[in-house]
Parts: structure tokens; sequence; C-alpha cells
């Protein structure tokens, strides 16, 4: 028998346990169970289960992505140059500092297992719906938002984890099956699949252009930018897909609001860290990163007047996780793309975009930039700046990050933060670009660690 625990939303199979239930006998009444937050099988069986289980897996995402404060847009933003961390915990502090080791747990753990949980969620989600709702349009829909869902999940393990990760999954009968380490490219190209057939599956604009993103966003990574325009051609600019947050409980509050926002916690936002971050925090304040100064103090005690992001600025706020500006801004960079080397045709077709982008992106158009770049190398620098604004805090910077010194052959030292450490005196950073996968993968017999630590 398979028992799901909807205190973690995920199907966990149980061994004693499950022989234990099955011998007092196994209520099939969902709100007259055995033990309270684990149901068998049976009681979440035929359409109205696999509503259950669609919505609890979503809501695994949710968790993953900006749920928790070691959610991926605050953990990838630790690595990258979004956030510092203020805490005193060695897992926080040594992914923000580019030196961290599978070993170190906390963090670590909570990021990849919820990612892992979230990814596995919605698989068997998607098993239940195709096999328990019948063939209509707005089943479909909701069958291809879960396609499409997976399919980012697997593009940020790309993003965010060296080459490596596997994907495991849980079998009928409770066993393991065990997934083989995968690299980047190999990951990339399973969220493009899924993204495929989420697109062939929907047909609401709005679920049809979440696919779209996905899709674009898979191959963006993989350097495919004319495929990857191509993908998001036509997602009106206006469209937006949030992930939303509540007060009902801690696990439902925002993440990033709880990482970011009140005062002792344990991450702060960041301002040209280390000696060649962005400069995010501009005077006045850039509408896409909204902040102010603030009197609060860190975790630690000691890390003062830490600057406060106002993107999120309350427990319920909602987190995009895919928009039409997004998908604008892959468009400007493929126009970057059209000729190998660059032309200055192509740079004034990307900054052409770029201002368009500025005057529509808005309810208030932003002011356009003043002139083209005569350059490929200061071309690439404005694009990816005006993709640090655009997308900030939604957990896409690592993955630009990396393509910078993979697709576009930058330095990694020209790109992630360098020198001496702001909220750590005396320390310097490392030489990490992407999160490592922790120790407990090890589980997996087929898993002997990151493959490389190559971005």
């Amino acid at each position: 028998m398979r028992f799901y625990n909807y205190a973690r939303r995920v199907a966990r199979p149980t061994g004693t346990l499950a022989v234990a239930l099955a011998a007092v006998g196994c209520s099939t009444d969902m709100l007259n169970v055995a033990t309270p937050n684990v149901l068998a099988d049976a009681s979440i069986s035929g359409s109205l289960g696999a509503t259950t289980i669609r919505n609890g897996a979503l809501r695994s995402f949710a968790t993953a992505f900006s749920g928790t404060q070691d959610g991926f847009v605050v953990v990838s933003g630790n690595l990258g140059d979004e956030i510092q961390t203020t805490d005193t915990f060695a897992d926080r502090q040594n992914t923000d500092q580019r030196v961290a080791t599978e070993n170190l747990g906390g963090s670590l753990n909570t990021t990849y297992t919820n990612l892992q949980l979230a990814r596995t969620g919605l698989t068997t989600a998607i098993e239940r719906w195709r096999a328990a709702k019948p063939d209509a349009a707005a089943v479909r829909d909701s069958l291809a938002e879960l396609y499409a869902v997976r399919s980012l999940t697997e593009t940020m393990f790309a993003e965010g984890y060296c080459s490596g990760v596997p994907f495991s999954k849980v079998l009928p009968n409770g066993d393991f099956d065990y997934g083989d380490p995968l690299t980047t490219a190999q990951i990339l190209a399973r969220a493009g699949s899924t993204a495929d057939t989420a697109l062939s599956t929907a047909t609401a604009t709005n679920i049809r252009s979440l696919a779209q993103v996905a899709r674009g966003r898979a191959l963006l990574n993989l350097g495919q930018y004319a495929q990857a325009a191509q993908a998001v051609a036509g997602v009106p600019t206006s469209f937006r897909y949030q992930i939303f947050h509540s007060i009902a409980t801690t696990g439902q509050n925002n993440g990033i609001w709880t990482a970011t926002f009140p005062a002792g916690s344990r991450y702060t936002i960041s301002n040209r860290e280390g000696t060649n971050g962005i400069d995010y925090l501009v005077t006045p304040a850039d509408p896409r990163v909204p902040w102010a100064p603030s009197n609060r103090t860190g975790f630690d005690g000691s890390s003062r007047n830490l600057p406060q992001q106002q993107k999120y600025t309350a427990q319920p706020a909602p987190a995009t996780l895919a928009d039409g500006i997004e998908a604008r801004l892959i468009e400007a960079e493929a126009l970057l793309n059209r000729t190998s080397g660059g032309s200055q045709a192509d740079r004034d077709a990307m900054f052409a975009a770029l201002n368009q982008l500025r005057a529509t992106g808005l309810a208030t158009a932003i002011p356009a930039m003043p002139a083209a770049p005569t350059t490929q190398p200061a071309a690439v620098d404005m694009l990816f700046r005006e993709r640090a604004f655009w997308l900030w805090l939604t957990g896409h910077r690592l993955g630009d990050m990396r393509r910078l010194i993979r697709q576009y052959g930058r330095a990694a030292n020209t790109v992630f933060p360098v020198g001496p450490m702001l909220y750590r005196p005396g320390q310097t950073y490392g030489t990490d670009v992407n999160l490592v996968i922790p120790i407990r993968e090890r589980n997996n017999p087929k898993f002997k660690g990151c493959l490389d630590r190559n971005p």
C-alpha cells in the first residue's frame, strides 16, 4: 500500500508503517485517518484525489521556490550578487562566500530537498491527473500547468546546481528507481521537452504563455537564441504567472520577505557585492529594484543599517515565476546574437528592444537609455544589467551569471563577487559558481558527487 504524507505534500511510501496501518484497518475517509497527516492511497484515488495531489504538488513547488527563507530565489541570490547573509551559520555563510562543501547540511539540504520534493510531487500529480481526469479543455490546461511548472523546476536545477543532479523516483511498489547523474545540458534538454509537452497540452492563453516562457528559458540556457525567441513569440508583455503566499501559516509565508525584510533576518539585499557586483541600490531607486535605507540589524547582531527591499513587503506578497517581461528580454538577447560575433545592427536592435520594454513593461515608463552600445562586450553588459534589474529577486540571476561565463566567455572573477566580504571582516570570496549537491544525495548509489563545478 502507498501512503501520502501531507505534512510534506509528497508521495512517501512506507514499509513497517504500511503493515501496521493495514493491520488496524485504514479508513477511506480523508478526514478520519489513523495518522492525521498520512493518507492511504485509496483515500485519494479518483478525480478528487488527483485534484488533491495536484494542489499539494503546486504547494510544494511554492515552498521550494519562494516559500522559505532558504528557497531557491534566496539561496541562488545568496551565491550570486543579489543577496548576502548576515547569519552566523556556516551553511549560509559558505554559500555567500562561494566556498560551500557538500557536507555542510542545513540550508543546503533544505533548498535541494524541497526542489526535489516539488519535482517528484509534480510528476506524481501529472500521472494521477492523466489517469483520473476526463479529456476536457480545463482539465488539459490544469495538466499543462503541472508540466510547465515542472519544466521550470528542472531548469532551476540546471541553473543553480553543479553538473550531476540525478532525478530519482518512487515506483508504485514503494521501491526507489535511482536516477543517473545528469549533466547541465541533459537537464536543460529535459526541461525543454517537458515544456514542449505543456505546450502541446495547453489551450488557455495564460497557460500557453507559461509553457512558452518555460521553453524559452531552457533554450536560452542552451545558447539556442533564435529558438528561444521563437518559443516566446506572442507572449503578451502583460502576462504574469505568480506564486501566491499567505499569512495562514509560516509555511505559506513569502520566504523572500522572511529572509530579507524583518529585523534580525538571516539575509539582506546586496549592492556592489565584493568589488564587482551590480549597483542595484541606486538613488533614487530604480522602480524595478525598489529599496529603502533602514536601521535594521541582521541576525548576527553586528550587521547594522541594512538596506530593505521593497518588492516583497508583507508575508503574503506574491512572487513572479514567469512573465511577459522575461519573454521580451529573451527576444532582445536573440537580437543581439543574430550574427556570429555581433554586428552594430544587432546591437541597435537589442538596444531598441530594451528601450521599448522600458516604455511598456511597467505602468509608468522608465526613461530610455540614451545611446546604443558600439561594441559587443558593452552590449552584453547592457543586456545583462537590464535583465538583473527587471528580474531582481525572482531566481534568475545565478543562471545569468553562469551564462555570462559559459556562453559569453567572461572570466568568473569578473562576474561573481570577489575581494573582501562586507559582513564578514577579514574573509574573502572563493571560487564557486554553482550550488553544490548536498551529501544526502549519496544515498543514491549512482551518485558520487558533482560531475564538475563548471558554470
